[in-house]
C-alpha cells in the first residue's frame, strides 16, 4: 500500500504541475483513476513533507504546490 500511496502522490505533483499548480479535492479525484482514500493518503504525505499547501475546508479545499 505504502507504494501505492507514493506512486498516486507522484501523479498528483504531476497534476498539478500540468494545471496551474491549484485544484480541488474533486478534480484531482477525476483526473486520476485511483481509490479517494488512497488520494487522501497521497496528499497528507506531501503536505507532511512539505511540498503542498491545503487551503479551505474538506470537502472544498484547494491543493497546490509549495513554492
Amino acid at each position: 500500500m505504502i507504494t501505492e500511496i507514493g506512486i498516486t502522490a507522484g501523479e498528483i505533483w504531476h497534476y498539478l504541475e500540468s494545471n496551474n499548480e491549484t485544484a480541488n479535492l474533486e478534480d484531482i479525484l477525476k483526473s486520476l483513476d485511483k481509490p479517494r482514500d488512497i488520494v487522501l493518503m497521497s496528499l497528507g504525505w506531501l503536505a507532511r513533507e512539505g511540498h503542498m499547501v491545503l487551503v479551505g475546508e474538506a470537502p472544498n479545499f484547494k491543493v497546490s504546490l509549495r513554492k
